[in-house]
């Protein structure tokens, strides 16, 4: 079992395999983040990240490629901070929340002007209509947020109507109409 440690780790040392591994975390996480901001419009944005993003690849893959041979641990350090690196881009992402999402709601008679009310006094643009559920009148809120400040709209309406059924898509595009930046509420 040594002698096959022995080979596996090769010439390698544990200061190496930290830089490697740290190294190639940060560039899947930046390669993570720039292909979101690409698909979320951010084009600018993206095409800085991904010079960064180039520049750790070439001298983090050239170092263990170049030493794979003598020290095969390298790869499997490569590959573990490969997935580290998706891993921490996608809550890295998350936290920052780019982009802009559509929440509807859908609620009794009861809640909607109050929720609908609520939702206006906090500087958002809020659309009703009237529906059918299967047992009562029911009304539809839609609002469009930017998406970092929906976990508090949700809150809020879940303080009024417990009950409500809430869905979140995120929006591609978004054109016209009374879109508030969620500066009030969302931070």
């Amino acid at each position: 079992m040594i002698e096959f440690l022995k080979k596996i780790m090769g010439d390698a040392h544990v200061l190496e395999l930290l830089i490697i591994l740290v190294s190639k975390a940060i560039e899947v996480s930046i390669g993570t983040l720039r292909h979101i901001l690409v698909n979320k419009g951010y084009r600018k944005q993206g095409a800085t990240l991904a010079f960064f993003e180039i520049i750790l690849w070439v001298f983090i893959a050239s170092r263990v490629i170049t030493g794979i041979t003598d020290a095969p641990i390298k790869g499997i350090i490569y590959s573990l901070g490969y997935a580290l690196g998706v891993f921490f881009g996608s809550k890295l992402e998350n936290k920052l929340a780019f982009g802009k999402v559509l929440i509807q709601i859908n609620t009794s008679l009861d809640y909607a002007d109050l929720i609908s009310e609520v939702l206006r006094d906090n500087g958002l643009g809020v659309t009703t209509v009237d529906a059918k559920g299967k047992v009562s009148p029911r009304v539809v809120i839609m609002v469009y947020a930017n998406r970092k400040g929906k976990e508090a709209i949700i809150k809020t309406v879940n303080e009024i109507d417990k009950d409500a059924m809430i869905t979140v898509n995120d929006v591609s595009s978004l054109s016209g109409g009374y879109v508030s930046s969620w500066k009030r509420v969302g931070k």
